[in-house]
């Protein structure tokens, strides 16, 4: 019922409306140590996940934000310079689960990437090769996430990506262009959430109010 309530609020936000859900389900993936809990913390507007210890299993929470009923799914990270094979096979486990722990499945998978750390080619590959656990169909669900938004300063992302070199333009070309930063340090500024809400909102539009199956 809810997906036959979502794409028809999606087919009118072809139509010319903006669209807008009263339910988000979010699942966030990245390497060990790139702000996963911190930015659901953010989104959520309250300590919801721990950014002290190491995250080994998924954690689901939910709120209130911006009008809409938000599920946040955290999955385990890898180590940024692992290939798939060197990865622990609960980790993968973990990450295929994710996506089923917000039923009928989540409408974006938001990438998290610290923008404070060279994304070399080595993690390139790592990152590529870790979402292949959900295979190729993930990639026009998911936004790449920058964290450390503070790091660049009066620098726009746009330029960074831009300056980074051809690693994260491929990264981000994958993801259809699709990229949001935040600033964890500066929780109080809610227009970036409202921000990144609307970007999946589009994102969702345009996939027609399709949800990411792994089966797909």
């Amino acid at each position: 019922m809810m997906k036959v309530k979502i794409e028809r609020e999606s087919l009118r936000s072809l139509m010319g409306d903006s669209l807008h859900l009263s339910e988000l389900r979010i699942v966030l993936l990245g390497y060990k140590r790139a702000g996963k809990s911190s930015s659901g913390n953010t989104i959520l507007g309250r300590e919801e996940f721990d950014t002290v210890g190491r995250t080994a299993q998924c954690v689901k929470r939910q709120g209130q934000v911006a009008g809409r009923q938000v599920t946040v799914v955290e999955a385990p990270g890898w180590w940024s310079n692992y290939q798939l094979e060197q990865t622990h096979e609960l980790t993968k486990e973990e990450i295929e689960l994710s996506v089923s722990l917000c039923p009928p499945g989540p409408q974006a998978l938001l990438l998290v990437i610290r923008v404070d750390k060279s994304f070399t080619e080595t993690r390139k590959r790592s990152v590529q090769n870790h979402l292949e656990l959900l295979r190729e169909r993930v990639w026009s669900h998911t936004i790449v996430l920058f964290t450390c938004g503070d790091w660049l300063g009066d620098t726009p992302i746009e330029q960074h990506i831009e300056s980074e070199g051809e690693s994260l333009k491929w990264l981000v070309e994958k993801c259809g262009n699709r990229y949001h930063i935040l600033n964890n340090r500066k929780r109080e500024d809610h227009m970036q959430v409202t921000q990144l809400m609307e970007k999946i909102e589009e994102m969702v539009a345009g996939n027609r109010g399709h949800h990411y199956e792994i089966g797909e």
